[in-house]
């Protein structure tokens, strides 16, 4: 008889919480086994709130020395992918705050240039992968402009299939606010697609 090799949530869970008391206890190899499991999601779901993949890599590493150096300390209350978000959250919050202080380039300038790339060589890309380009752009564009709880509900919900309860512990809100905030949060991005999703 064959053993199911597909962990059920809980038991990836189960995983997390002893990998997280081996760290507690100084172990590294522990540590990096944390890391490989969880660093894709992180580094994704950061790109996707910062739309810049290379800040992404920096502010991720500092999520997880966040967790190095808070293991000792942390008690399985919820999902350990709850206090890992929570941790993205704040860290990706901050570095929000820190850039409109800076008030860097607008991503619309950055958008402008990119389409100024696109329609000096437009014999480059055929037209459906054009398109394509243009319409992931322009929901890139469209999540980036949202008030940040909702981008990240957006993002954990639509990138990392969260369930409810999981981005509600996140966020520190109700289940039924975090389904009002997804609620706005499709409403505008209707909104602002309306002309692609006319075509």
């Amino acid at each position: 008889m064959e053993a199911n090799l597909t962990p059920s949530p809980g038991d990836e869970n189960a995983l997390d919480v002893a990998l997280m008391a081996r760290v507690g206890a100084g172990d590294h190899g522990a540590f990096r086994l944390l890391v490989e499991r969880h660093q894709d999601a992180v580094v994704g779901t950061v790109a996707k709130m910062l739309g810049n993949p290379s800040e992404a890599e920096d502010i991720s590493q500092q999520v997880f020395l966040r967790l190095w150096k808070h293991a000792k300390h942390y008690r399985p209350d919820a999902k350990f992918t709850t206090y890992l978000f929570t941790i993205t959250r704040n860290l990706v919050f901050n570095e929000s705050r820190r850039r409109s202080r800076r008030k860097e380039v607008s991503s619309d300038e950055r958008e402008e240039s990119s389409h100024l790339q696109i329609e000096a060589n437009p014999d480059r890309q055929p037209d459906s992968e054009l398109l394509q380009a243009e319409l992931r752009a322009a929901v890139d564009a469209a999540i980036a402009a949202l008030p940040e709880a909702q981008r990240l509900a957006v993002v954990l919900r639509r990138y990392e299939q969260m369930p409810y309860e999981e981005i509600a512990g996140v966020l520190s809100l109700s289940v039924s606010a975090v389904k009002s905030l997804l609620f706005r949060a499709r409403s505008t991005l209707r909104e602002s697609l309306s002309s692609y999703l006319a075509e």
